[in-house]
């Protein structure tokens, strides 16, 4: 696939989710940017907001693979990777392949259950494999996971730690839709779900030939050269405790060109850059008031204060 055959794949996607999630057209977006960089997804906000949907849309208008695991307190790490278990009639240890074996996982509630079942998901998600007893088991060239999670419950959760979150390539939230898209909800799903008659409308192969055809587009030295200036003051601002990573830094370029193929250019601009930033390294910086409901020191509002103050370069 040529990088002009990104945007009509993005295109596509986008459309088919967008006719079951109303009004945000923006995030699913960013989720598909997601996609064909090959990075992962953590959605983030309160139940009812159309997390779990927005997963399951995506799942069908892609001819892949898919499965979902409710996290939940008592789930166990080969829950989620798989168990070798002892075949009778054969008399042989066999493997039977956990859920993180499929192309699109959705991940939800990840929250709920305890940190030895969530970092289970750590190896998948960085190094595309699972280990079970010593045996590493490769997985989908497609891999990818949508985790849900409710930032505001505090019974029987068990936080992300910075570490498991860095996985994330965006930290989503898509918020309450504006009256006339939650009127529209009403009236689309009076009979039935809209997401019932979601088709196929890509296949694995284009969505395989979409990420090897993004790493392809071009990065200019002074791009990089934002890029790395953006970071350095992320850890050089006095509202930022911990500032972004050098990984930060790769992921930030790696969503710009995916979000540069789906506007069908094959180059990155800065407003690229711009457009993903906030979802891509918010959740990456640690503030120094953690506890402070001032909007002021959020990650987002933190990201966006240096995107106004750092200069942007003129090609």
């Amino acid at each position: 696939m040529f990088q002009e055959k990104i945007k009509p794949f993005c295109d596509a996607l986008n459309a088919s989710v967008g006719s079951v999630i109303f009004g945000k057209d923006s995030q699913i977006r960013l989720v598909t940017t997601a996609l064909i960089c090959s990075g992962h997804v953590l959605l983030d906000d309160i139940p009812g907001t159309g997390k779990t949907s927005l997963a399951k849309a995506l799942a069908k208008s892609l001819d892949c693979s898919f499965k979902r695991i409710q996290f939940t307190p008592d789930l166990l790490p080969s829950d989620v990777t798989g168990i070798n278990f002892f075949n009778q009639k054969e008399q042989e240890f066999r493997f039977r392949e956990g859920p993180i074996f499929t192309d699109i996982l959705l991940a939800d509630e990840i929250n709920r259950t305890t940190p030895r079942t969530q970092s289970a998901l750590l190896e998948a998600m960085e190094e595309r494999q699972a280990t079970i007893d010593g045996v590493s088991y490769p997985l989908s060239d497609s891999f990818f996971v949508i985790a849900t999670q409710n930032p505001v419950e505090s019974t029987g959760v068990f936080p992300l730690p910075q570490a498991q979150i860095d996985r994330f390539l965006m930290r989503l939230t898509l918020g309450y839709p504006d009256k006339a898209e939650e009127k529209r909800i009403l009236d689309e799903y009076r009979t039935q779900s809209p997401l019932d008659d979601i088709k196929p409308v890509a296949s694995k192969n284009e969505l395989n030939e979409a990420r090897a055809a993004v790493r392809q587009i071009t990065v200019s030295e002074s791009i990089k050269n934002y890029i790395v200036s953006l970071a350095n003051a992320t850890r050089s601002a006095e509202s930022v405790r911990i500032g972004v990573s050098p990984r930060g830094s790769l992921m930030l370029m790696r969503a710009a060109q995916a979000y540069a193929g789906s506007s069908g250019r094959d180059y990155v601009i800065p407003d690229d850059i711009k457009a993903v930033a906030r979802a891509v390294w918010a959740h990456r910086i640690v503030p120094r008031s953690q506890n402070t409901i001032r909007m002021a020191d959020s990650g987002a509002n933190i990201i966006d204060y240096i995107l106004d103050s750092t200069p942007a370069p003129i090609e």
